[in-house]
């Protein structure tokens, strides 16, 4: 029986999955790693974790197995990193993350001054903080001689891909969230390279997400002990890679992925992009577009509210009771703990609690962090929706969406049915579908989809807890510009 591994290289930790042919999970591991804060709004990690992550997470995987029967191998990773190696191809420095806020003087100049209207004729996209462009003109600024230093720059995934296979490669649905390609031709865009200082050939090749890019270096076989033919695709961003994970591939098919951050994922036929540029206009892995809204804490609000304030690990314990409440809580959260991207842009974003009183409690308190998170994805919604994009439903996978309770909020608050598919290990699984389509056990992501993604549950809107929510988000959506001035002054502090 032949097999694929799916990996999920994401921002906490790396997952990976043993898939046989039929789309059966065989196994799956996890290797954690560190995230470190130099500074506050600042994130970081050391490509060479993700690398070591990997390999030590294939040998855990790979226990017991038949590691002949591996033919492919795909890689789903969190976007917008800048990696950047020298000449030797060693690390100049620590991989700036998607989540990091150091860059909004660069973002000020590129929508201000260069222009959003400019840049979206360019890319698709404006300039936000996570993109990669604004963190290489923060480097070029910051760090000269790291800069000066630069050989080659990828994305986290690429560097994984890099260390396995050796070839220089990218995808186009990762390569959308750099600001650098030329989203709708699926080129570099000689433009912006220019204006960030650097040159195409310090850029990786493009592919589409499930075109294979080589096999495993020597070493690398030796090492995992895997066989001399296993294919290794282009792979995909982890959004992109979550949508093909959860058959989210048709013209208007929409995923919800809940997890470190949250993304509103609205899969194209025909390439877009929304009025005002509040969500982003990507290439998807399936070969076609995609616009996408993201939040960037989501599921990481829920951890932060239960492990480092409740001290506790039983979310749902913490949970229990919280359901009777929904559409009645007074009580709102802003989940801008890192800032924000969509629809606002604005590093300068901070979580918040408003309403308290003190009959407010900790159950209140709870589901206000669920709801908060809800309202934020539905403002991503309403944006999609405002440039007449139809939204029957989604699917939902990531972390969050183990929650019963916070599947029903989600569908309440967007008022439409949530569909849970029977896999829910999104990048990773997707990642394993786009090595299936590279080594040829299917001719497309379509025929992939139809073949392995099933629907087991799904969850409609109870109609008062929707009506609720309704009134509560047109108060949520005033709160945000009520503080907006009040965030900027935390910069004088």
């Amino acid at each position: 029986m032949t097999t694929y591994i799916g990996i999920d290289l994401g921002t906490s930790s790396v997952k990976l999955l043993l898939v046989a042919e039929d789309g059966a999970i065989l196994n799956s591991v996890t290797q954690t790693y560190k995230v470190s804060y130099p500074r506050d709004g600042w994130s970081e990690q050391n490509p060479e974790d993700w690398y070591s992550g990997v390999i030590g997470g294939i040998m855990r995987l790979m226990v017991g197995q038949d590691k002949s029967a591996v033919k492919g191998l795909g890689v789903g990773g969190q976007m917008h990193g800048l990696v950047v190696l020298d000449k030797d191809d060693k690390v100049i420095r620590p991989c700036i993350l998607w989540n990091d806020g150091r860059t909004q003087k660069q973002t000020d100049y590129l929508n201000d001054v260069i222009g959003r209207d400019v840049l979206s004729a360019r890319t698709a996209n404006i300039a936000f903080a996570g993109f990669t462009a604004p963190k290489i003109l923060w480097l070029k600024e910051n760090e000269p001689e790291n800069f000066n230093r630069i050989d080659k720059i990828m994305l986290p995934k690429d560097y994984v891909v890099y260390r396995l296979t050796g070839k220089f490669s990218t995808d186009y649905s990762d390569a959308s969230g750099t600001l650098l390609l030329d989203v709708k031709n699926k080129t570099w865009s000689g433009e912006m390279l220019k204006l960030c200082g650097i040159s195409e050939a310090q850029l990786p090749r493009l592919y589409e997400s499930y075109e294979p890019v080589g096999k495993l270096l020597g070493s690398v076989k030796s090492e995992l002990q895997l066989s001399d033919d296993v294919t290794v695709c282009a792979g995909a961003g982890d959004n992109a890679a979550a949508a093909i994970g959860t058959g989210t591939t048709g013209n208007g098919d929409c995923n919800i992925s809940l997890g470190t951050s949250g993304t509103v994922f609205i899969s194209n036929d025909v390439f877009s992009v929304d009025e005002n540029n509040a969500l982003h206009s990507f290439a998807h892995a399936n070969g076609k577009y995609h616009l996408m809204g993201c939040i960037l804490s989501a599921a990481s609000c829920n951890a932060w509210w239960m492990e480092n304030i409740l001290k506790t690990k039983e979310f749902a314990a913490e949970q229990r009771g919280a359901d009777k409440l929904r559409g009645k809580n007074d009580l709102f959260f802003l989940p801008y703990l890192m800032g924000e991207r969509s629809p606002h842009n604005d590093t300068d974003a901070r979580g918040a609690f408003i309403g308290l009183r003190p009959t407010a409690t900790r159950t209140q308190m709870t589901l206000a962090v669920m709801e908060g998170v809800a309202f934020a994805l539905k403002d991503c919604v309403e944006v999609a929706k405002s440039n007449g994009i139809k939204i029957d439903g989604t699917r939902i996978c990531g972390g969050g969406s183990k929650s019963p309770l916070w599947r029903q909020i989600i569908a309440d608050v967007l008022n439409m049915p949530v569909h849970t598919p029977k896999t829910q290990e999104g990048p990773a699984y997707g990642g394993a579908m786009l090595a299936m389509i590279a080594c040829g056990r299917y001719p497309d992501v379509k025929a992939a989809a139809d073949s392995l993604i099933e629907i087991t549950q799904t969850v409609t809107p109870d109609p008062e807890a929707a009506a609720g929510y309704e009134k509560r988000y047109k108060i949520f959506r005033k709160l945000y510009p009520a503080l907006k001035d009040a965030f900027k002054t935390y910069q004088e502090l």
